[in-house]
């Protein structure tokens, strides 16, 4: 009744029709800035990210986390500084906070700083560290330490080179 030879080509379909799901996927990723960003609640990543978009974290991140908008889901757990322009928190948070918009939901625990210029907390929510306001949270922390790293590499490497002179006479 059912044939072999056509199941066996019904599977090499199968097997070339990836390759075109692929390259759309990948067309996919070139609108990064209508995109979100997402760590699933599996996946645990230890490292800096940084990206421009949306990021929604569901996961575990043991690291600075830096994008435009961040949302941490319920159960997610975040162990690091966070610089966002708006963030949202449901689940767990351990590090300083430097957001312009922070909203803590009632699930969220966060354990550290957060400078903000505008913070709501709603009931329920568990929040132990300091809370400061400020006019320009991100800008200020957010360039300095991508500058500071560069300029850090570049004292070190260019001491060998007239790069660290140039540095100098500035």
């Amino acid at each position: 009744m059912f044939g072999k030879t056509r199941d066996n080509a019904a599977d090499i379909n199968h097997d070339s029709s990836p390759a075109p799901e692929m390259n759309r996927s990948a067309a996919g990723h070139s609108s990064t800035q209508e995109t979100t960003s997402s760590i699933s609640s599996g996946l645990s990543i230890v490292g800096k990210i940084v990206g421009q978009g949306k990021l929604a974290i569901f996961g575990h991140v043991e690291g600075e986390v830096h994008a435009s908008t961040v949302q941490i889901g319920d159960g997610a757990q975040v162990e690091g500084d966070i610089v966002a322009q708006e963030l949202t928190i449901g689940g767990r948070v351990k590090g300083t906070i430097r957001a312009n918009r922070v909203k803590l939901n009632s699930t969220a625990v966060v354990e550290g700083d957060i400078y903000h210029r505008s913070l709501a907390i709603e009931e329920n929510a568990q929040f132990e560290g300091m809370s400061r306001r400020q006019e320009n949270v991100i800008d200020t922390p957010s360039l300095v330490p991508t500058k500071r790293a560069p300029a850090q590499v570049i004292s070190m490497n260019g001491q060998g080179n007239g790069a660290s002179d140039g540095l100098n006479l500035s």
